[in-house]
């Protein structure tokens, strides 16, 4: 028979074993738990946002600043290399960023990558040539593609899947503003100051972002609370079985195949002719470089169990997926090519300021942003078929391209044409969105990650790269062509080299070049026209019986 009074000593006896067991149990939870919380979740946010703000700026505040390096520098005709520099190397290493993070760390990857773009933001600052502010640039470019493509893996890391929806927010905002403001940045610094300044800026704000990174990022992340990575030696990232996972070849294949594509449409009509060997020669040597990299591709997704292939074989063999990734390059083309071209032409035709040249770009830029967070609502609360929004956003931008290639050549500004950006702003960014959002319903499970959104980012990247290459070598073509008859063989160079020599001109001569510069320009809208165009093709690949709508 129990004691009653015994009984509730040992009630005392059994509770206290219970909060024993609790505290344990919240303390075990608390070691293995993955994500960062309180202050530091705080502050690795903040040093995240400032990583994916200042890699992105770069791509836009200097599209305002072209002239004013170039007419330093005497380079005009090579003023979208200034960009594509950066662009190249941005592009072609998203996805391998992601996988050195993979062998070498998060925390270690990332340092690295924004080191490497801070110090050589510096050196573009400090550039006395535009040889040298290219090589910069492209270095520029690696550390920015770290930055924006490990900011994206860390994020999604950091925090439990039921903060993903305002962690995804944060970053779209982010991205959406560093694009939207950089033109707007880059004009009041060179109404201000020195150009340089568009770079040098990147010093402080690069600095205390790598300071944050490292306070706040643990070492070993994300698998820091793992107690077989606690004593992990730097030396064993470096194993060779981590390194043979890395598709070395591949990438560069792509990056040289991409390289001299772009660059034999930047020299030709300047430096060489159509029918030149150089020209050539580098379209040759691209095209076999191209079917190099897909049958090496092809092989290593087959046969080879151990390399991490940059772009899987399998993805050539989902329909749906193709016309996603292909749309994905001509939606880059329609963005990257009015951002650069929409300022300079406002700076070479009406001679505005830099900073009235990005203001000119500001309905383009804000109704992209618009259209993109307009498209993703539409798709994901009214469940409308994306294709059905993609098909409006197509003919939105083939009628703003369209009305921008008509823009009449007037010595004030014609205000009509911010209307044709709305349009075309509007369009590309619906298109652009919704193919982010549905990425993750046309691929395997097993891609859903780095590998499908840095496939879709880097095509969506290396077709403004291209674009841009396309889009000057018609600006270059046309003016060389139609001025050499006009201007004296010195006069003609000085316009090529720097924009701000038109004015130096008399009068009826300024006319004259500033008309051929006009239709140079609307030349290139009606290049987008066609690419925009196109985007219907993706959209019927991408067309299924039972209409794909995002949950």
């Amino acid at each position: 028979m129990t004691d009653p009074m015994k009984t509730p000593e040992k009630n005392l006896q059994v509770e206290e074993s219970q909060e024993k067991n609790n505290v344990v149990n919240a303390n075990v939870n608390n070691q293995a738990s993955p994500f960062l919380t309180g202050g530091r979740l705080r502050s690795a946010t903040i040093a995240l946002c400032l990583c994916i703000w200042l890699a992105n700026l770069e791509v836009t505040i200097v599209s305002t600043s072209l002239v004013s390096i170039t007419d330093e520098l005497r380079s005009f005709s090579r003023s979208s290399w200034i960009i594509l520099a950066y662009l190249l190397t941005y592009t072609c290493l998203l996805i391998i960023w992601a996988k050195l993070s993979d062998i070498f760390g998060r925390k270690l990857s990332i340092v690295s990558s924004m080191t490497l773009f801070t110090v050589f933001s510096v050196g573009c600052g400090a550039a006395q040539t535009t040889t040298q502010l290219i090589v910069c640039r492209a270095f520029q470019g690696i550390g920015g593609s770290g930055a924006y493509s490990l900011t994206v893996v860390i994020f999604f890391e950091m925090v439990p899947k039921a903060k993903y929806a305002l962690y995804t927010s944060l970053v779209s905002t982010v991205f959406a503003l560093s694009l939207l403001l950089g033109p707007l940045i880059g004009g009041a610094i060179n109404d201000n100051t020195t150009w340089r300044w568009v770079f040098l800026l990147n010093a402080p704000a690069g600095a205390i972002a790598i300071g944050l990174l490292l306070l706040t990022i643990p070492n070993n992340f994300p698998r820091h609370n793992q107690p077989s990575e606690e004593n992990k030696k730097f030396l064993q990232l470096f194993a060779k079985s981590s390194l043979q996972r890395l598709d070395l070849f591949g990438t560069f294949m792509l990056l040289a195949a991409s390289m001299l594509f772009v660059a034999s449409l930047q020299t030709v009509g300047i430096n060489h002719s159509w029918s030149s060997a150089t020209f050539l020669a580098m379209v040759i040597i691209s095209c076999a470089l191209w079917i190099f990299f897909f049958c090496w591709e092809c092989y290593i997704t087959g046969k080879n169990d151990v390399i991490e292939p940059v772009f899987p074989w399998r993805f050539l063999k989902n329909r749906i997926w193709i016309g996603t990734l292909v749309h994905s390059f001509l939606a880059g083309i329609s963005f990257t090519v009015p951002v650069v071209e929409i300022p300079l032409r406002f700076q070479a035709v009406y001679g505005t300021s830099p900073l009235k040249a990005g203001i000119s770009l500001l309905p383009f830029a804000i109704c992209t942003s618009v259209g993109t967070i307009s498209a993703a609502m539409m798709a994901s609360r009214l469940k409308t078929p994306p294709v059905f929004i993609m098909l409006v956003g197509t003919a939105l931008q083939v009628v703003g391209f369209a009305l921008l290639s008509t823009i009449p050549i007037t010595e004030s500004i014609w205000k009509g044409q911010y209307g044709y950006e709305v349009l075309s702003g509007l369009g590309m960014g619906a298109n652009a969105g919704l193919l982010v959002v549905i990425t993750p319903y046309v691929v395997e499970k097993r891609d859903q990650q780095a590998v499908a959104m840095g496939s879709i980012v880097q095509l969506r990247m290396m077709g403004g790269a291209i674009g841009l290459a396309v889009a000057t070598c018609i600006l270059n073509s046309y003016t060389q062509s139609n001025l050499s008859a006009v201007l004296s063989p010195d006069q003609l160079h000085a316009v090529l080299e720097q924009a701000g020599a038109i004015q130096s001109l008399q009068p009826a001569m300024q006319e004259t070049v500033i008309s051929v510069f006009a239709k140079a320009f609307a030349i290139q809208f009606r290049v987008l026209i066609g690419t925009s165009a196109a985007q219907y093709l993706m959209i019927l690949l991408m067309w299924q019986t039972k209409l794909l709508r995002v949950a």
